[in-house]
């Protein structure tokens, strides 16, 4: 028997779903962060003593750094899961870049813009 070339119709339909729902929750998630950076100091401590804010100021912008890292990363999650979208409604999606096979459907569950398989993946680092 011959080794699927793709996915079928029906598949593709559930993985297209599990994007779309892992897509709306790191969209909420972006749209979160994105907020957090913009808030600016909301802490309530513009009135302290002014010896508390130079240390304020300082953490304050550690914070708004970690917080944009954070933003940066899933704004790359995002686009990674809509070039996935792409690669479903193309009927391209789940084939390995590497081997040109199909990866494991647990793999595709768990990460949904993989483009490697397992195999492929471990063979990366050897």
């Amino acid at each position: 028997m011959a080794d699927k070339l793709r996915y079928s119709d029906v598949d593709l339909a559930e993985f297209k779903e599990n994007i779309l729902k892992k897509l709306e929750s790191a969209q909420t998630e972006y749209k979160y962060l994105l907020m957090q950076i913009k808030q600016g100091n909301s802490n309530g401590t513009d009135d302290t003593a002014s010896a508390y804010i130079s240390i304020d100021d300082g953490s304050a912008s550690q914070q708004k750094e970690s917080v944009g890292q954070l933003a940066s990363r899933q704004q790359k999650f995002i686009d990674n899961l809509q070039t996935a979208l792409v690669r479903v409604e193309n009927k391209t999606y789940g084939i390995c870049k590497v081997t040109g096979n199909l990866i494991s459907k647990e793999r595709l569950r768990a990460v949904p813009h993989t483009t490697q398989s397992i195999e492929a993946k471990k063979n990366q680092y050897k």
